[in-house]
């Protein structure tokens, strides 16, 4: 398994969709809409038949999820030049953005982050629990999440909730999920009126803190291209490219 398809594997495995099916060396996902990476099928390695009759199975499951026909699919992989001659599309109208990078970094790097200049609003300290803190869904899906958010957010063996809060109110929020070596990060949102006060960087600190704690060594997150102040910060804190994805949809879908 070459390195890139490992790592996709192990996000994966650290973002648990409702459904979840081997396919060969792929996976078909689907938890009733909730983000693009748990609707979509994993098209990393090999499926065991022509991709162009893989991608008929990947349409049929997703019609009996209730789901759009939708591949993940590495940037430049095999894959990539297989779903592109069978006829699908990358997905421009995609909510999250079509394209997205896929950053590592060592955790010493979010351990001990650099303080930005100036002063730091008051708040009571970032935490990272077993459950999600009162006010951590309203920052990390909604008040009142579905079925499927629930599964995705709070299913696996090693799993945590961020949060930075102020006067009982949850300012930044982050969801840590440990898989081998790996802390896979996910969900960080900040407050508007919170913002560029440091607390993204103190809530990544507890974090990796807390993911150390637990075997992790390293950390994985996917951020979309267009959002640069999310890259900027996780280069800051020692994170790099490692590769891209995008998805990809059939024509007719």
């Amino acid at each position: 398994m070459d390195d890139v398809t490992a790592l996709e594997q192990r996000c994966a495995d650290a973002w648990p969709a409702l459904v979840d099916e081997p396919f060969g060396q792929w996976r078909l996902r689907a938890a009733a809409g909730f983000t693009g990476r748990a609707n979509s099928a994993l098209t990393t390695g090999d499926p065991g038949l022509p991709v162009d009759e893989a991608l008929a199975r990947v349409t049929g499951f997703a019609r009996e999820n209730s789901i759009a026909p939708t591949a993940h699919v590495v940037v430049g992989s095999r894959s990539e030049a297989g779903v592109e001659a069978a006829g699908w599309r990358v997905d421009e109208d995609h909510p999250g953005g079509a394209e997205s990078l896929v950053m590592t970094g060592p955790l010493s790097g979010f351990a001990t982050p650099k303080r930005s200049p100036g002063p730091t609003p008051g708040h009571d300290g970032a935490h990272v629990t077993d459950v999600p803190p009162p006010g951590w869904w309203e920052l990390a899906a909604q008040p009142n999440p579905t079925r499927a958010q629930r599964h995705v957010l709070t299913t696996g063996d090693v799993v945590g909730f961020g949060a930075v809060t102020r006067d009982g109110v949850v300012l930044a929020a982050v969801r840590g999920a440990v898989v081998g070596d790996l802390l896979h990060v996910a969900r960080l949102a900040v407050r508007p009126g919170a913002r560029r006060g440091g607390l993204a960087r103190e809530l990544m600190g507890a974090l990796a803190d807390w993911g150390r704690r637990r075997g992790a060594t390293r950390c994985a997150l996917q951020v979309a291209e267009h959002n640069a102040a999310a890259i900027s910060l996780y280069e800051s804190l020692g994170c790099a490219e490692h590769h891209r994805y995008r998805y990809w949809v059939a024509n007719h879908a």
